[in-house]
């Protein structure tokens, strides 16, 4: 799998958590916002930005397993983290946080998912977490995870999993064949086999639901105005790198880009699904 830049992670965390679902996350909650402490393992867990989304959400005490196969990204959640907390002390590699009355103790692991999709770190945590993760993987990955899920009976909270809906304001006569073009793209192979890219979300759902779990599901999009020009911007250039790559790409992808480039009122809206499963009560 190839590595993210924490740039743009930082970027575009306030708009991920803008745009998780409340529905989602109050489901979660329902479940893990006890006074006992609660074990989480996060995967391909990039600057920490799960945590920082969920753990408010959580109960008081809470162990968190963040793993990535990136060790200079873990550095950096770490830090990120740290900065993020109102006390940290690093107890010989265990990172403790405090903040708003929690506790919560952050252990790294630097795995390589696409090797096995779910790692021992994981199976013995009471909750899964992924985000942005599932619609880079396989189809054949997918179904060893779930199957490893199940088997262990884990709970999985999924967010900001891409549908393949992007859509722009004002439009461009090149909006479809883009969009279209950086979706075949998003289906290459990022480490983990072919990739789903925007089916992943639906064959999660599907394959979690055969296999008895109780799912709730609900649209994630961001919707990114006036004060999200710097992501736009970098969003907009991401989708015509990916999409030069393509052998076919479509003619007029060059005033595409400098027509969203240029324009500075561009308003962008990007689907994404959120998920919760877990085994029956």
């Amino acid at each position: 799998m190839s590595g993210f830049d924490p740039v743009w992670l930082d970027l575009r965390e306030p708009a991920d958590h803008a745009a998780r679902s409340a529905e989602v996350l109050a489901a979660v909650a329902l479940d893990f916002a006890g006074p006992e402490e609660v074990v989480i393992a996060d995967l391909g867990c990039g600057s920490g930005s799960t945590l920082r989304a969920l753990a408010p959400h959580l109960g008081p005490r809470q162990r968190w397993r963040l793993i990535d196969h990136d060790p200079a990204l873990l550095a950096h959640a770490r830090a990120r983290l740290s900065a993020w907390a109102d006390m940290a002390t690093d107890d010989g590699g265990l990172l403790r946080l405090a903040r708003g009355g929690q506790e919560i103790a952050i252990e790294t692991f630097a795995l390589d998912l696409s090797a096995d999709p779910l790692p021992e770190a994981a199976r013995a945590a009471d909750l899964v977490t992924a985000s942005a993760l599932f619609d880079l993987v396989g189809d054949g990955w997918l179904r060893e995870f779930v199957g490893a899920l199940a088997a262990t009976r884990r709970p999985l909270y999924a967010a900001l999993s891409y549908d393949g809906a992007t859509r722009f304001t004002p439009a461009h006569p090149s909006d479809l064949a883009v969009v279209a073009a950086f979706n075949r793209h998003q289906q290459t192979d990022k480490g983990f086999g072919p990739a789903l890219g925007p089916a992943a979300a639906e064959t999660l759902t599907r394959l979690l639901q055969a296999r008895g779990r109780e799912t709730v599901v609900e649209a994630s999009p961001w919707r990114l105005g006036w004060g999200e020009t710097e992501l736009t911007s970098e969003l907009v250039a991401g989708m015509a790198r990916a999409v030069a790559e393509l052998p076919d790409a479509p003619a007029g992808l060059d005033g595409w880009l400098a027509f969203r480039t240029e324009f500075a009122g561009v308003r962008a809206e990007v689907g994404h699904l959120d998920l919760y499963a877990r085994p029956p009560r």
